[in-house]
């Protein structure tokens, strides 16, 4: 196996990296934006905002990372998933720029920002329901014919990606509930381990839901998961969930600061292991895999010549701006 096969590899576990990094970093301050609705009370949406005001743009970098790596490793992919998901792609993007200029209007805006309230909350809602959307219509599968998307301009809205839509708009909000519970003080972490039992419940519904649709509609998921041996190799997933899904409700009922918040990231990133485990190796289910979609070996290697040289530097300052900015916010406090 030569480097038509590694380099295609290689290349899927960065973007795979990038996605599993966009989803846990942008998902908690998304998930902020979605739970602002839920308090009326000024100084505490100040501090929901607050809480993640260091870090949210610098979040969305991995998505960058995810849709540039897609482009210039996968341009056959790229070529077929775009058209395909188009407006989803589009609903996302618009609610992000929206989100981003209302995050910062809000504060100028002041004391009249009702709108802009508003548009943060919308546009944080959005922008998660349309990344479900968008995973949703990736998994139902996409019509490819001669390797090009053949299929219609709505074939991705489906009663499964609906379902995908509002679980990513669930899991976003429980990632904000413990990112909150772990980084406030005072009244507002109270209400955040409230928020946080009842959406860990709602989360648990629909991992079930997208866990039992998916081989019941896919004969290719079910025969992945279900036959054996891969029933007893693939069993600690599910397992480690549930026991991710205890830390949350156990850190909870005894008030731990940051075991929630981890065990919603365990969550996470086993389920994102479970997609990857059903689909793999295809990339455009469930046609085209990453050895079929792959760019040109040069291309690849340039591109991952910059990753490595970038990546760790990358990493590098976001782990030092999370540092800087360790500890909770409590009312009153900020960086505006």
């Amino acid at each position: 196996m030569g480097m038509e096969f590694w380099l295609p590899a290689i290349w899927a576990a960065v973007i795979g990296v990038a996605v599993s990094l966009y989803v846990i970093l942008d998902g908690f301050d998304l998930g902020i934006g979605i739970l602002f609705p839920f308090t009326k009370d000024e100084s505490e949406r100040d501090q929901m905002m607050n809480s993640v005001a260091p870090f949210w743009d610098g979040n969305e970098t991995w998505l960058i990372l995810g849709g540039g790596g897609l482009f210039v490793a996968f341009p056959a992919a790229y070529a077929v998933i775009m058209p395909a998901l188009y407006l989803p792609v589009l609903l996302m993007l618009l609610a992000l720029v929206f989100r981003g200029v209302a995050f910062e209007f809000r504060w100028i805006a002041k004391p009249d920002h009702r709108f802009w309230d508003a548009a943060f909350a919308g546009g944080s809602a959005l922008a998660a329901f349309s990344q479900g959307l968008i995973l949703g219509g990736l998994l139902d599968g996409i019509t490819v014919t001669d390797g090009r998307f053949s299929g219609g301009p709505l074939d991705w809205l489906s009663p499964f990606s609906i379902l995908c839509g509002c679980a990513m708009v669930a899991g976003y909000a429980l990632l904000g509930a413990t990112w909150l519970n772990m980084r406030v003080a005072g009244h507002l972490e109270a209400k955040a381990r409230g928020w946080a039992k009842g959406l860990l419940v709602a989360v648990l519904v629909f991992m079930v839901a997208v866990s039992l649709w998916t081989p019941l509609l896919y004969e290719r998921i079910a025969e992945r998961w279900f036959t054996l041996p891969n029933l007893f190799y693939l069993a600690p997933v599910p397992i480690l969930t549930l026991l991710c899904a205890l830390m949350v409700w156990t850190g909870l009922e005894k008030d731990q600061p940051a075991s929630p918040f981890v065990g919603t990231v365990g969550m996470f990133l086993l389920g994102f292991a479970g997609l990857a485990i059903s689909n793999f190796p295809y990339l455009v289910p469930p046609s085209l895999t990453v050895w079929d979609t792959a760019g040109a070996p040069e291309s690849q290697v340039f591109m991952l010549i910059g990753v490595v040289a970038l990546l760790p530097l990358i990493l590098a300052y976001t782990a030092f701006m999370y540092w800087t900015f360790r500890g909770r916010v409590r009312a009153g406090e900020g960086y505006h």
